[in-house]
């Protein structure tokens, strides 16, 4: 069963390497015209995901690029050495 975007909200956002929590996904950047996501928005970062000076938006919202996301379950699993 394909996932949708609204369903990861809430999701808890987790390193694929070390396990460590990075956040919760708050929000999604996406293309309109071909619904390609960007981005995933990272809310309630925890302190690791802060040392990591991830990209941010205008709002100053934390941002974790998509192309870092390895699978989706119970949680967002992310590869930290795409991001970094």
């Amino acid at each position: 069963m394909a996932t949708r975007g609204r369903d990861l909200i809430g999701k808890v956002i987790v390193s694929e390497e070390t396990g460590r929590k990075f956040g919760v996904v708050g929000d999604l950047n996406f293309v309109a015209e071909s619904g390609e996501l960007l981005s995933i928005v990272m809310v309630e970062p925890t302190r690791h995901s802060s040392e990591l000076n991830l990209e941010r938006d205008e709002g100053s919202r934390t941002l974790v690029p998509f192309s870092a996301v390895k699978s989706v379950g119970d949680f967002v699993i992310i590869s930290e050495k795409e991001i970094i």
